[in-house]
């Protein structure tokens, strides 16, 4: 299932579209017909289109709606191109585009880039190919079935002709339907040239040298500068009165705006307005606001999770996404039974470069220059707030200093928009670090409850799991909910995980929004959403399983990772199903040396995850090698372990950065991030009070990807999510401590040895 397919309209849509391929004096123009813009003459001598063109040079130009945050997706996605183009690699570069209605939807997030963009990408380079063997034939007089397109040229014997001639002299028109283009011949795995190589990143040189440029460096002349004056709650504050008189001391200050917002964005914000940012800065700590707020500037953390608490015990609240036959029978008519309760704290994002946006109109468009991980939602956003037309609003794309999911939720962009269509001028609006924290979209704190009943022999016969948390996809992406079986609509992000691979007879899976959450603050997207806090119950309780049974936790995995029924898997992505994640498992056991002996307090344990969803499972397991001192409850890691089935590693390198990078967020969340909501604000605003990993806590990597030829999945999520039960483990067989809340603190390790 791709993701146009989860909007039945646009699915629809696209179907009934051919593909086309044209040609004109300026290059190839490749794209779906009726989306394509025709290439006309150009000075540069080739005219982007709607996936790729080829210039008169030879240059191809891969456009890509994906943000670039870090994990090179644009080389990623262009390799995919290039590979079957069979392109000149140095001659191919990449375009990050500007929001425009042609390219769809516009979504940078879920582990999906790649998933979502291998076939695609593909179809259109075979298409070109095929194109341009055929023109390429005619030019070298030979038939087409002799010649063969190798690195930006078309083969025939000794004879060649390079794609920038076939441009230049060729006449080339083909159009192909969505038929066709899937009966079109891919590579085998065996001749690919790009995919899975070692090849130099596309964006590495401009990141390297200061030629890339991110949000927070745009600037157009006359621009005034802009901080925001933060209120005390996300959505119940209104402005009292502005007290500015200690502010116009300051030199370069011009006013204090406060923004009357259709949209209900930002309400009750204030902006500073400025002639540099330096000037903003201070003055708006010298602004006095008073604030009329309702009953969310009460609300605390341990509100959030009591509520969570009250909901779940609740057993008509919430959406049922699985929910088979005899679930509570099963429990009744049990040998034994087995329930626990996890907890996770709030996490911020606090990517390196905070929110910012530029905010301006010129010649009837509004222009929003940022970095942004997803135009398509923000857009209905700023048309609302505006009160114009979506299609006169276009969002400037730049690179993005982290995003980890906070700039889906592109609501920074409003407060920008509001106050240039205030004043008359650009507005450069620029959070502090402060800012930036007190107005993120938080992942919610969760409580989850998860039972097992177990029959003869200690046979698993039922499990029940109910995952409660604030929902993001509520507050920000309702469309995007299906409904469960109970006929009530559910945050897939708040539960994808529960829905394992494991067979555990009778399943019942239930997501509840915790509502108190969504009226205190707006919930956002983390680094892997639901499964940062699913895995971490679903996990550890697999161990707390086992260890009741009196079952090695490896082998009690295996046995229920037998593939049966809705576990078998199916294509296109999930071949093999719960085969494929029993073997990562049994690799990364191996690999670890599970079962060997380890020194005093320090335990070895294992975890395991099909990453974001069931439909792009990227198979991982984890073993995590800890120490734990006695004394202090300080845990130490020493090793992670990591094994993945991403099916076909596009960019190598990249990959493995993804992984390594999403192994040590998922070690950051389970022993040192976390914070708290007090009087409805989050209490840690700085790096001061909120730790992540330091250097010196990096233990050792060792990541293993298994050979694949299926197609590839994702891989910026699914490692966070095994890591933190990993570690879980780990300190139980270190010192016998089970801890069920993350982070986990010592004093939280001293407390459960002494249990």
């Amino acid at each position: 299932m791709t993701f146009l397919q989860r909007n039945p309209e646009a699915a629809a849509a696209l179907s009934r579209r051919g593909f086309l391929i044209t040609a004109t004096s300026a290059g190839v123009a490749l794209g779906f017909a009726g989306e394509v813009t025709a290439a006309g003459p150009a000075p540069a001598g080739f005219e982007p289109t709607i996936w790729y063109s080829i210039g008169r040079d030879g240059t191809v130009t891969v456009n890509v709606i994906r943000a670039e945050l870090g994990q090179h997706v644009g080389t990623a996605i262009a390799r995919i191109v290039a590979d079957e183009l069979e392109a000149d690699w140095s001659k191919v570069q990449v375009k990050t585009v500007d929001s425009d209605a042609k390219w769809g939807l516009m979504v940078t997030g879920g582990s999906w880039s790649v998933w979502q963009s291998y076939p695609i990408y593909s179809q259109a380079g075979a298409a070109g190919r095929t194109v341009l063997i055929e023109e390429g034939a005619k030019l070298l007089g030979v038939a087409p079935g002799a010649c063969v397109a190798r690195n930006g040229a078309i083969h025939a014997g000794k004879a060649s002709v390079s794609y920038g001639a076939i441009v230049t002299r060729g006449n080339l028109a083909r159009s192909f339907t969505p038929e066709q283009l899937a009966k079109l011949p891919m590579k085998p795995a065996a001749e690919r040239r790009l995919i899975g190589k070692a090849v130099q990143a596309r964006d590495i040189p401009s990141k390297t040298n200061g030629q890339g440029v991110y949000g927070i460096d745009a600037v157009v002349p006359g621009m005034v500068y802009a901080r925001p004056k933060l209120p005390p709650t996300r959505y119940d504050s209104v402005v009292v009165s502005i007290d500015d008189s200690a502010a116009k001391a300051v030199p370069g200050y011009q006013k204090s705006l406060a923004l009357d917002d259709p949209s209900g964005t930002v309400p009750g914000w204030v902006v500073v307005l400025a002639d540099s940012f330096v000037a903003a800065n201070k003055a708006c700590d010298l602004v006095k606001v008073t604030w009329k707020t309702g009953e969310a500037a009460k609300v605390s953390e341990a509100d959030l999770q009591r509520r969570s608490a009250e909901l779940i015990a609740d057993p008509n609240a919430g959406s049922l996404v699985v929910e088979d036959a005899g679930v509570d029978q099963a429990f009744a008519a049990a040998k034994s039974k087995l329930e626990a309760t996890y907890t996770t704290a709030t996490a911020l994002h606090f990517q390196m470069e905070p929110v910012n946006a530029l905010a301006f109109e010129k010649d009837g468009v509004f222009e929003i220059h940022t970095g942004n991980q997803w135009q398509s939602l923000v857009l209905p956003w700023l048309a609302k707030a505006l009160g114009r037309p979506e299609n006169t609003i276009v969002m400037k794309s730049y690179l993005l200093g982290g995003g980890f999911g906070r700039r889906l939720n592109g609501d920074y962009a409003i407060p920008a928009a509001l106050a240039s269509k205030a004043i008359g001028k650009p507005v450069k609006l620029v959070f502090t670090r402060a800012d930036d924290s007190r107005f993120d979209s938080p992942r919610a704190p969760s409580v989850q409850r998860v039972r097992m009943a177990f029959g003869e022999a200690g046979r698993v016969t039922a499990m029940d799991h109910a995952a409660a948390a604030g929902w993001p996809t509520l507050a920000m992406a309702p469309f995007f909910m299906p409904k469960g079986t109970n006929g009530v609509a559910y945050d897939p992000f708040s539960v994808n995980g529960a829905d394992h691979w494991y067979t555990v007879g009778a399943q019942r899976v239930r997501a509840v929004n915790n509502d108190l959450a969504n009226s205190t603050f707006r919930p956002g997207w983390l680094r892997s959403v639901g499964p940062g806090w699913t895995n971490w119950a679903l996990e550890s309780f697999m161990d707390e399983a086992a260890h009741s049974q009196g079952a090695d936790p490896l082998a009690f995995r295996l046995k229920l990772l037998d593939g049966v029924g809705r576990n078998a898997g199916s294509g296109p992505t999930a071949v093999g199903g719960a085969h494929r994640q029993a073997a990562v498992l049994a690799a990364v056991a191996k690999k670890a040396g599970w079962g060997a002996a380890l020194p005093k307090n320090t335990g070895l344990g294992l975890a395991t995850t099909f990453g974001q969803e069931r439909d792009m499972p990227t198979w991982v397991a984890c073993a995590a090698r800890v120490r734990v001192d006695p004394q202090t409850g300080v845990v130490k890691v020493e090793k992670l372990t990591l094994v993945a089935d991403c099916g076909t590693v596009v960019h190598p390198d990249g990959a493995l950065a993804q992984m390594q990078g999403a192994s040590l967020w998922g070690m950051s969340l389970a022993l040192f991030e976390g914070t708290e909501f007090r009087d409805g604000q989050v209490k840690d605003t700085n790096l001061g009070g909120y730790t992540p990993l330091r250097m010196a806590d990096v233990p050792d990597l060792d990541i293993e990807f298994m050979p694949s030829t299926e197609p590839p999945v994702g891989l910026g999520e699914p490692a966070t999510t095994v890591v933190g039960p990993a570690i879980g483990n780990a300190i139980f067989n270190a010192v016998g401590a089970r801890v069920r809340d993350l982070p986990i603190r010592p004093a939280a390790v001293l407390k459960a040895m002494k249990a």
